[in-house]
């Protein structure tokens, strides 16, 4: 996060971005679809996720380290920055892909 690094426990059934928020953790997001990567963050050690609640999520997002947290499930221990969306948005323009809001 900008101001720090916070831990929680997600339980693999929920989103990351929901148990935060839970948590009293602030984190942007505006469709909580997957699609307009407001809630982007990018992984600091590899780690297992699964992005299939997202309504645009591509190899290529996974394969640079990004993550959308309002529709990722852990499958390890993550530690990932937050507030990252200019990052995978210029990620996606880099790459050809769909890049909202840019």
């Amino acid at each position: 996060m900008p101001r720090g690094q916070r831990v929680i426990t997600v339980n693999a059934e929920d989103h990351i971005w929901d148990t935060a928020q839970r948590a009293g953790i602030t984190l942007p997001a505006i469709c909580h679809q997957g699609r307009c990567l407001t809630c982007a963050g990018k992984l600091r050690v590899s780690g297992e996720f699964d992005p299939s609640d997202a309504v645009g999520y591509f190899p290529q997002d996974c394969e640079a380290g990004f993550i959308l947290l309002c529709t990722a499930r852990p499958r390890s221990n993550l530690r990932i920055r937050t507030h990252m969306q200019a990052a995978m948005r210029a990620h996606r323009l880099r790459c050809g892909l769909p890049a909202p809001y840019t």
